[in-house]
Parts: structure tokens; C-alpha cells; sequence
């Protein structure tokens, strides 16, 4: 079986920055299919378009655009591609890089899609940081890459803790639910009393129940954004903002610029 060695993928490199062990790259995918691999170094693949599938020996996951997929190092897979043209945005860590930081090479059990709204968040202002790289793009990296693990070792211990049943339901909710989601409306599903949601649901969330849904919603935005055929309206109210006035003050304060910006600096991604 073929091992991939630092910055080795599937498919054609479009750009490449280095920072002191971590290697940020995007990619488009070419082929219908990748032979089975692994990987020297665990890293992340941030779908930018298309859709794509990771199989490893125990589960085929679908990756859509917008997706975030963790493989584990030494974790045998292969991927294939379910559009015409697709592309992706990769974050590998050097093992002595994340020794260095005192982060554990397990800080992620196996090969994984991501979900929680918190870390794509991330993911999208570290793609903006890669595609800038000006003069303060180092630091800003470095600063987010220690935001990123920090938030991952978070998670882990949270989910590491007991937590009631309902926390699993309430996140499914929060995640495909696109009902109007207010307190009493997840009260009603969960059969849990607003008052206890609102008290409980931070420790399993890592935030508060309105920042876990505004993040949420703005992980539902970044590839919609990335397609120039949708207007900012329509990302708007596809994303389950109240109205664009609205998605505009969000995407702000976790962008320092307005999406309308943020799609002009990301361009068309391939």
C-alpha cells in the first residue's frame, strides 16, 4: 500500500505555504478514484467544491462541499469523486509540530467527518489567511492553527464526559432541523425544559446555545459563498439567516470583514 509522504496528494496542487511543520495546500481532484493510501501525517480536507467520498476499511463517508474530513496518520483509505470537478483545501500537521505543542497525536480517534460549526469556522478564516499571505499572514496562521488544536482538545473532553441522551438529539437537531429553531421549539422536541437547555446545553456545546446556532449557520454559508451563482441573499436565507442585513453583522464579527469581501478575496476557488 502506498504511504504519502509530507505534502504528497491525490490530484493537482494549485498552491503550497509551509509554517514550521504545518502545510497548508489546495488541491483539485482529477481522477475518478485514488488507490488505496495512508498517510505519513494526520491532516484535515476542507471540501471547496464538488462532492467527494472517503472510504476507509469501516465506513464510505460523503463529503459534499462544505464538508470538513479529519484522516488519521497510518489510517488506510482511499477517496473517489462524485462530480465533475472538485477541490480541496488540506491542513496536515508534522508529528514533531504537534509534539512541540504538547498536543497528543491521538487528539482525534481515527478518521472522521467533522461537524461541530466551531471548528469550520476556523477552517474558512485560515482558507482567507492562505489565500491573503501578506505580511501579517504568519502570525495570523500560527494564532489560529494553536485556536484550532486548542478548540479540538476542548471537544474531545467534552465528549469524553458523561452527558444526558438528549445533548446527541438536541446537536442532530441544531445541525438538520430547519424548522424555526427557538427554545420552546426544542423544548417541545427534546421533552426537556427550556429553562435546563439553556442552563445545560453550553457544557456539551462549548458555547452558548445562540453563538453554537449563529456558527452553525455560517458553516452553512462559506460554500454557498464560494459558488458565485448564488447572490448574498440567497446565501442568506439558504444558510437560515433572518436576512442578509443579518447574515452580514454575524459573518462579520467572526470575519472582520463583510461576505461580500470575503468572496472577492477567495475568488473562484479552482
Amino acid at each position: 500500500m502506498k504511504i504519502l509522504t509530507k505534502g504528497e496528494y491525490y490530484g493537482n496542487q494549485n498552491a503550497e505555504a509551509s509554517y514550521n511543520g504545518v502545510l497548508l495546500s489546495r488541491y483539485t481532484y482529477m481522477g475518478p478514484k485514488t488507490d488505496w493510501h495512508y498517510h505519513e501525517n494526520p491532516y484535515f480536507m476542507y471540501v471547496l467544491q464538488g462532492n467527494m467520498m472517503d472510504c476507509n476499511q469501516k465506513v464510505k463517508t460523503l463529503c459534499p462541499s462544505g464538508s470538513l474530513m479529519f484522516n488519521n496518520w497510518q489510517e488506510p483509505h482511499y477517496g473517489s469523486k462524485h462530480s465533475n470537478t472538485a477541490g480541496g483545501f488540506h491542513l496536515e500537521f508534522e508529528k514533531k509540530w504537534l509534539e512541540q505543542h504538547g498536543i497528543s497525536l491521538h487528539m482525534l480517534e481515527g478518521s472522521q467527518l467533522i461537524q461541530n460549526p466551531q471548528v469550520h469556522v476556523l477552517f474558512a478564516r485560515l482558507y482567507r489567511e492562505f489565500l491573503r499571505s501578506d505580511a501579517y499572514s504568519k502570525v495570523a496562521v500560527e494564532v489560529l492553527l494553536v485556536e484550532l488544536c486548542e478548540t479540538l482538545s476542548d471537544l474531545k473532553t467534552v465528549h469524553a464526559k458523561e452527558h444526558p441522551n438528549w445533548i446527541k438529539d438536541l446537536i442532530e437537531l441544531l445541525h438538520n432541523d430547519t424548522s424555526d429553531l427557538s427554545l420552546d421549539y426544542l423544548s417541545d422536541q427534546l421533552n426537556v425544559h427550556p429553562v435546563h437547555i439553556s442552563r445545560t446545553a453550553s457544557k456539551y456545546l462549548s458555547m452558548s446555545l445562540g453563538e453554537y446556532l449563529r456558527q452553525h449557520k455560517l458553516k452553512k454559508a462559506i460554500p454557498l459563498l464560494l459558488d458565485s451563482a448564488n447572490t448574498l441573499t440567497e446565501v442568506s436565507y439558504q444558510a437560515g439567516f433572518s436576512d442578509q442585513s443579518h447574515f452580514n453583522r454575524v459573518f462579520k464579527q467572526h470575519f472582520q470583514m463583510n461576505p461580500g469581501t470575503y468572496r472577492k478575496m477567495v475568488g473562484k476557488p479552482f
